[in-house]
C-alpha cells in the first residue's frame, strides 16, 4: 500500500502538517487536498480536485432504501448516542453494500493490472462462462445508475484521461450486449479513484466519507422527526405445521 510522506508535529500551542503550521493549510488546502497529501503525498491539480469532490459527492445518500442507512436510523430510534447509530450504519457496509469500491480498485490495480482494451472481451467472457460476477457493474434498483454518467460527462468536460476508466467502459460494453449489466457507482467511483493515483486500501474509506454526511441526515430525522424506539408492523401469515402427524393451520406473527 502506497501512502504519502506526510509527517504531523504537535507541541504545547502547536500543530505542524508536513512542515508547515496548521493555520497554512486551513486557510489554503480543501479537504481534498489532504485527502492527496496524507494519502499520495501531494497536492492534487484542480481536475483531479474536482473529479475526488464529484466522487464523493455521487456517494452522499440513497434515501432510506440501503441497509446501512436501516441499520442506522433503527438503532438511533433507541436513543443512542449519535456515534452509535453512526458506527452501526458503517458497521453495515460489506462485500454486497459499499465494498464493491474496493472490489473494483483491486480488481484494477492487483488482480488485472496488465489489462489492456484488447483483452477485455475475453476477460469478460471468462467471467461470464465461470458465472463469476464483476465488481462495479449491475444495481439492485438501477437499470442504468444515474450518478454514472454525470460522471462520466465532468471527467470528459475536465479533459482528463485515464486508462482504468476506459477499461471499465470497455467492460461495460460486452456486459451490456451480453446480460444487460450496466456501470454502477462503484464501479465507476473505482476506476476514477484509481486513475486518481489511490490504494484500492482506501475504497471503502472514500465511501464512508463520501455516505456520512447522508447517514447523519438520516439519522438525526430519526432522533427529532419520529417517535421514539420505532415499531416494526406485525403481519399475521398462516403455514403448514404438522402435529401429531397430521397436518394443521398455525397462525404466525413475523416482522416486516
Amino acid at each position: 500500500m502506497v501512502v504519502g510522506g506526510f509527517h504531523t508535529v504537535v507541541g504545547k500551542d502547536f500543530i505542524s502538517l508536513d512542515g508547515e503550521a496548521i493555520g497554512v493549510w486551513i486557510k489554503k488546502a480543501s479537504i481534498s487536498d489532504i485527502w492527496f497529501r496524507l494519502l499520495q503525498g501531494r497536492i492534487p491539480t484542480h481536475v483531479e480536485r474536482r473529479l475526488l469532490e464529484a466522487v464523493l459527492v455521487s456517494m452522499a445518500d440513497h434515501g432510506e432504501t440501503p441497509p446501512s442507512t436501516q441499520a442506522a436510523r433503527l438503532v438511533a430510534s433507541t436513543g443512542v448516542p449519535l456515534q452509535c447509530a453512526i458506527a452501526t450504519g458503517f458497521l453495515a457496509f460489506g462485500d454486497h453494500h459499499a465494498g464493491a469500491i474496493e472490489g473494483v480498485m483491486r480488481f484494477l490495480q492487483e488482480e488485472h493490472t496488465d489489462l489492456n482494451l484488447k483483452d477485455v472481451e475475453n476477460l469478460v467472457a471468462t467471467f461470464l462462462s465461470k458465472g463469476l460476477r464483476i465488481p462495479g457493474f449491475g444495481h439492485r434498483l438501477h437499470h442504468r445508475d444515474p450518478r454514472v454518467e454525470p460522471l462520466l460527462e465532468l471527467r470528459r468536460s475536465l479533459g482528463f484521461s485515464g486508462k482504468n476508466v476506459d477499461i471499465v467502459l470497455a467492460m461495460e460494453k460486452h456486459l451490456v450486449r451480453e446480460k444487460g449489466i450496466s456501470l454502477n457507482v462503484d464501479g465507476i467511483c473505482g476506476a476514477l479513484l484509481t486513475d486518481l493515483g489511490f490504494p484500492y486500501q482506501s475504497g471503502r474509506a472514500f465511501f464512508m466519507a463520501g455516505r456520512l454526511p447522508g447517514i447523519l441526515c438520516h439519522i438525526l430525522r430519526e432522533q427529532y422527526e419520529t417517535k421514539a424506539f420505532r415499531r416494526y408492523n406485525l403481519v399475521a401469515c398462516t403455514e403448514d405445521v404438522e402435529v401429531g402427524g397430521e397436518r394443521e393451520k398455525n397462525e404466525k406473527a413475523f416482522c416486516r
